[in-house]
């Protein structure tokens, strides 16, 4: 595939709503109490628009001393842990081993039912972080979450979906886990980079329903309602599409000899 020398990234989206603004507000709260008091301070697991939002209130207040933290070098979801020099931080994140005892005839527990279970327990969707599944065995599945949540959550979840499951604590989880499917790339060719149309190519579908979707308000980019069909689109950007799925536009390259644009997605 041709590259592109021009590739552009998408900037900072500013807050979209009053949740969205509270968080950024949070952020800063959290800063100042941190320089102000010497201690560190952390919020629960954000989305990567969260985290965006988390980044841009730490900017804001000129606090050069946080980091992510999700558990893993590739975390989705992750902790801001706030550090100010001289403190004492601890680890936010703890790791959870979930395990479907072998069952004749009955289903296996997905990524759905331990979301599920997790938050039946009365919790926040703040306190837990990525789910990973064992590629080498369908019952047995880590989770990432508060480390101040662990043990309760050991102690009562007892089953996921119809299934009862395992719960235990685990110091790391295997690479093999870690490393997760690997990630089927698709390459198209698009005559512009507007949303409908890249939608429209990802999806394997007409333009018209492409847009039709972005118009019905089930398209998401970032985690952002995607508002119009014309909206230039970026490489990294990330679609969820209601009752579709996901994809990730991977990469934007140059242009074949009928000036079209490649690029290269693929569909979580």
């Amino acid at each position: 595939m041709a590259s592109s020398s021009d590739t552009r990234t998408r900037g900072f989206v500013p807050p979209q709503n009053e949740d969205e603004r509270f968080l950024m507000r949070r952020v800063e709260e959290l800063c100042r109490t941190a320089m102000q008091r010497g201690i560190p301070r952390a919020t629960g697991f954000l989305s990567d628009r969260e985290q965006a939002l988390a980044q841009a209130a730490l900017n804001r207040e000129g606090c050069d001393f946080a980091r992510f933290q999700g558990g893993w070098p590739d975390a989705e979801r992750k902790v801001l842990c706030i550090e100010p020099p001289d403190s004492w931080p601890e680890e936010p994140v703890a790791v959870l081993h979930f395990t479907a005892p072998q069952q004749g005839g009955s289903a296996v527990p997905g990524h759905r039912d331990y979301l599920g279970a997790i938050l039946g327990l009365g919790l926040d969707r703040a306190c837990l972080g990525d789910i990973l599944p064992d590629p080498a065995d369908a019952r047995s599945v880590y989770a990432f979450v508060l480390e101040d949540k662990a043990d309760f959550i050991a102690s009562n979840l007892t089953e996921a979906g119809r299934s009862p499951v395992h719960v235990e604590r685990c110091d790391a989880v295997p690479e093999e886990v870690l490393r997760g499917p690997e990630r089927q790339t698709q390459d198209a060719t698009v005559p512009s980079l507007r949303a409908d149309t890249v939608l429209a190519a990802m999806m394997r579908t007409s333009r018209s329903i492409a847009a039709q979707a972005i118009q019905s308000g089930r398209v998401e980019v970032n985690h952002v309602p995607l508002r119009t069909a014309h909206e230039d689109v970026f490489e990294g950007d990330i679609f969820t599409v209601r009752g579709v799925g996901r994809y990730r536009l991977v990469a934007i390259g140059g242009k074949s000899r009928k000036d079209r644009i490649f690029i290269t997605f693929y569909q979580y």
